[in-house]
């Protein structure tokens, strides 16, 4: 526990029996009962610091919807209470009635807006202090698409125009990750803190942490949907059943995969191409090189000009599993830039 957050409780509850004892000296019937004032005073300042542990992790977030939900919940209360059904009656039952009604609405009220403080969070963005932009197209990033890593790549070139908005439990998921003690999940979740940092170093891009909350891991996926469709934002992931459950939602899903496809180059037979020879290829004289998407590119009579750049024309393309698998003729070694 924290030294100071302690020294405070035990000063508020010795206040409170100084307090109490205090009070026995200005109520002249209380004279003589300091020891039970004391006592009393104690006991008050023990419930409402054991109050104060019960509600650790209750933010002001949480604060300021039980706030809300307590208004509407009176107002609600007193809408039906001053209504003409509470005209006529024993004014002893009607005001029984409007006791009870005002606790069930002002109870339905609390809950209502405590179990669905993210909701609220969207509808009052203010709440939390910071005005939000709603003009601004947004996207939802989940973790996997932060571990996949090209979305800083895709950010420094500014192609991407929108305003990225992290949950908060997507930060701890990829915090969990790191701290795994399997050393592949642990490399993946560095890489995810990694690739977060070197967004947060892009000055261009707008990033904005939204502080929300899921009680399972579970209930991750369902929670991301539910933020990009009430922002109205679009859920960048590289996970395929999460887009599923995104599209069927009516999110849109921006697809990492189908972008990398799109950027791929169109090779045509008879064009040349520049390329880096990096090793000998199957056959004899053969050289290969690697395209910027990883295709692979074979080179006939090349093998004495490897790790040199080299002009080669397209005789053929051949797709594979990998993506393609280029064949050309040697032209004849690029000229330096």
């Amino acid at each position: 526990m924290n030294k100071t957050l302690l020294s405070i409780r035990i000063f508020f509850i010795a206040l409170c029996a100084v307090g109490s004892w205090l009070v026995c000296y200005s109520v002249v019937e209380w004279d003589g009962r300091q020891g039970q004032a004391v006592a009393i005073g104690l006991l008050i300042g023990v419930l409402v610091v054991l109050v104060d542990v019960m509600l650790k992790g209750f933010s002001l977030r949480g604060l300021t919807a039980l706030t809300f939900g307590l208004g509407v919940g009176a107002i609600i209360a007193w809408l039906i209470s001053t209504s003409p059904l509470f005209n006529r009656g024993d004014p002893q039952i009607l005001y029984l009635v409007q006791l009870a009604l005002f606790v069930i609405s002002t109870y339905l009220g609390t809950v209502i807006a405590l179990r669905g403080k993210d909701e609220f969070n969207l509808v009052i963005p203010y709440v939390r202090f910071v005005p939000h932009e709603v003009d601004v197209p947004l996207i939802v990033v989940d973790t996997s698409a932060l571990i996949d890593g090209r979305i800083a790549r895709i950010c420094e070139t500014q192609f991407l125009g929108a305003g990225l908005v992290i949950p908060s439990f997507v930060l701890a998921e990829l915090q969990t990750i790191a701290d795994s003690p399997d050393p592949l999940k642990q490399a993946r979740g560095r890489r995810g803190l990694q690739v977060l940092n070197e967004l947060r170093a892009i000055k261009r891009i707008d990033i904005r942490i939204h502080q929300s909350d899921v009680a399972r891991r579970q209930d991750i996926e369902a929670k991301l949907v539910f933020l990009a469709q009430s922002m109205r934002a679009k859920l960048l992931t590289t996970d395929t059943n999460l887009a599923k459950m995104a599209q069927f939602q009516g999110v849109t899903w921006l697809n990492l995969h189908a972008l990398e496809n799109a950027l791929r180059l169109e090779l045509a037979i008879g064009e040349s191409l520049a390329i880096d020879l990096v090793k000998t290829g199957k056959d004899e004289g053969q050289a290969l090189g690697y395209l910027p998407d990883g295709s692979m590119v074979v080179v006939n009579n090349a093998r004495a000009l490897i790790g040199k750049r080299v002009t080669a024309e397209i005789i053929g393309v051949l797709p594979s599993g990998g993506g393609k698998i280029v064949f050309a003729n040697l032209l004849g070694e690029a000229p330096v830039a």
